[in-house]
């Protein structure tokens, strides 16, 4: 099961997610991240943030959604903010879409313990989004459910 998490810049929350969801994740299980517009670079406090919590960066990199083109992922998760008024664009055809808006941490201003609190706040969210999609009997969900099931996620 290939998971793709995309957002706007690749370079926070959707590496953010690819990094705790593939540290999570059980046998069988695979994320990537994109962005629509790829910032080039994955944010230091991103880095940090996940190092904090023992969560490997290893080959964590901000890419284009071109990487993913002649390999299309089964799930394809938006993280953007629509909240904020980002675009979430949808893309890879077949993959089965849902959106778990997550409000962008490295946008947060106040002192180091602020801005910490926030990417933790972040990862949390992610946490408990990634688990309860692990719990799902993914092989008995069509895809029309396994879709409901992800939009009920996303409010978790």
């Amino acid at each position: 099961m290939k998971v793709l998490f995309m957002c706007t810049a690749n370079s926070c929350r959707s590496i953010l997610s690819e990094a705790l969801f593939n540290h999570l994740a059980p046998e069988g299980f695979q994320a990537f991240s994109c962005g629509s517009f790829p910032k080039g670079q994955v944010l230091p406090r991103s880095l940090s943030a996940l190092q904090a919590v023992g969560i490997s960066t290893e080959g964590l990199y901000s890419k284009g959604n071109d990487a993913f083109k002649d390999n299309p992922p089964d799930i394809l998760i938006t993280v953007c903010d629509r909240a904020a008024g980002e675009a979430c664009p949808v893309y890879f055809g077949p993959a089965v879409k849902a959106h778990w808006g997550l409000e962008d941490p490295s946008d947060v201003k106040g002192d180091d313990a602020i801005v910490e609190a926030a990417f933790e706040a972040t990862l949390n969210t992610i946490e408990t989004r990634c688990r309860a999609l692990f719990d799902l009997p993914l092989s008995s969900l069509t895809p029309a459910q396994l879709k409901i099931e992800l939009e009920r996620i996303a409010a978790l």
